[in-house]
């Protein structure tokens, strides 16, 4: 399969970056080393690529119906220019990606869609395929376009990302967190977010995608790719769309996941009745510690007693901590904090504990 670019492939390619299939994308791994880019968004401000998330453009006088019907949360509480995290659930209340939903900001605005929804990298066209579907099925006055080849996307992240914006747009700390406004970056027409998938500050910025690689040249930070991304957010304990949870390999509801708390179960949204009978799951989504010597990987087994409990989903070398940390599902029973459990790495048992979310 012919892998898809980003706008700043060439870019990457020229700057002797590590590149690496991600999603159907072509994206770098590392620019540098993992650990090097991962401090540097911890201690100062790092910059992503993230072109290859989706960009799905939602219009029409049923939009706002359309999108709260088909995410979680309640879309209708959205003003112009606030976002939401949601996940986006099947008939069984089973997770089929999660997203964030932007309401766009409207006069003065660079798109002229009423929403903005950002699928992960590789689910841009079945949500699009989804959203055009259901619309058609309920008879709704909405427009669904897929722009994500049309967008650049970059993430400035970590406690220095506002600072090393001030001199390329006008007031970044104005936007306030989880809201979008429209900014001119180094003369570029763009939509700030005030979100990100770090655990830092930051903001993740959408613009034309000719004009990434002006954008990207003139923020002056740490170039950084999807191995620093990845142990960034498993530190902030947030979840990795088709490791941490898959509809087809690893099916899971938002409240096995850790994610209840985007589920409005006031809302009539697929997959309400299901999730309505399943708030009390009888697994759950846990991030735990080693404390012997030894890193957890995807697929690993958790044991307790002797016996398999659980699967590990996302496990790494936490470059903040120094030490062993993962995420994995495990019998109810045994998701408390100071629950003690095993994980089998290359035919070892190692100890580790379980501790509340996020660790860092």
């Amino acid at each position: 399969m012919t892998l898809r670019t980003p706008p700043l492939g060439q870019h990457h390619a020229d700057s002797g970056a590590k590149l690496t299939a991600f999603g159907g994308w072509e994206m770098p791994v590392e620019f540098d080393s993992i650990r090097t880019e991962h401090r540097a968004v911890r201690e100062a401000a790092g910059k992503f690529d993230v072109s290859h998330m989706g960009e799905l453009e939602v219009s029409g006088p049923d939009a706002t119906e359309l999108m709260n019907r088909l995410t979680t949360t309640d879309v209708t509480a959205l003003g112009p220019g606030e976002a939401q995290y949601a996940t986006i659930t099947d008939s069984d209340g089973i997770v089929l990606d999660d997203t964030v939903v932007y309401r766009l900001p409207g006069s003065g605005g660079t798109i002229d869609a009423e929403y903005l929804f950002v699928p992960n990298a590789g689910n841009d066209d079945r949500m699009c395929e989804r959203w055009v579907e259901h619309a058609d099925r309920w008879t709704l006055d909405a427009t669904v376009e897929n722009a994500t080849e049309s967008y650049g996307m970059i993430a400035v992240q970590g406690p220095e990302a506002i600072e090393r914006l001030e001199t390329l747009c006008d007031a970044p700390g104005d936007v306030s967190r989880f809201t979008v406004e429209p900014r001119t970056i180094a003369g570029v027409d763009s939509l700030l977010a005030r979100t990100g998938y770090t655990g830092e500050d930051g903001v993740e910025l959408l613009f034309d995608a000719d004009a990434s690689a002006a954008i990207w040249t003139a923020l002056e930070c740490q170039p950084c790719g999807l191995g620093a991304r990845d142990t960034l957010r498993l530190e902030a304990g947030f979840l990795l769309s088709g490791q941490d949870f898959d509809a087809a390999e690893n099916p899971r509801t938002p409240y096995e996941a850790g994610l209840g708390f985007v589920v409005d179960l006031d809302t009539e949204f697929v997959g309400r009745d299901a999730l309505a009978a399943a708030t009390d799951p009888d697994e759950r989504l846990v991030g735990f510690r080693l404390t012997e010597r030894g890193i957890a990987r995807h697929g690993y087994e958790i044991v307790s007693d002797g016996e398999q409990v659980g699967t590990v989903t996302s496990g790494t070398m936490s470059p903040t901590l120094g030490e062993a940390i993962g995420l994995g599902y495990v019998p109810t029973s045994h998701s408390d904090p100071g629950t003690e459990l095993e994980i089998a790495i290359r035919g070892e048992m190692k100890r580790a504990v379980v501790e509340d979310l996020p660790f860092y």
